[in-house]
């Protein structure tokens, strides 16, 4: 049975720091990129961060840039994602997501909330 499973979201002031994990499992994590996104209220599901199979490639949205930072742990299929510096649009729900191009697969997780608020 695959499962995506975040962890580490809450509650955090403005400027501090979260670190997200995602344990996956049910499936051949290492053959697969991972991405986080995030939905906040009222908006699209946006692409936050990419990481390719082995780990040696990473990309970001603009709006995350130099502030956020995934990676990923192939030997504990885990990957993370590092956010400081928050702010308070980085609030919304962020999803762990698994990808495989060929054959196209995507594995999702239930999603952890973040919230930055004084």
């Amino acid at each position: 049975q695959v499962q995506l499973v975040e962890s580490g979201g809450g509650l955090v002031q403005p400027g501090g720091s979260l670190r997200l994990s995602c344990a996956a499992s049910g499936f051949t994590f290492s053959r697969f990129a991972m991405r986080w996104y995030r939905q906040a209220p009222g908006k699209e599901r946006e692409l936050v961060a990419r990481i390719s199979s082995p780990g040696t490639g990473t990309n970001y949205a603009d709006s995350v840039k130099g502030r956020f930072t995934i990676s990923r742990d192939n030997t504990k299929n885990t990957v993370y994602l590092e956010m400081k510096s928050l702010k308070p649009e980085d609030t919304a729900v962020y999803y762990c997501n698994a990808h495989s191009g060929s054959p196209t697969i995507d594995y999702w997780g239930q999603g952890t909330q973040v919230t930055v608020s004084s």
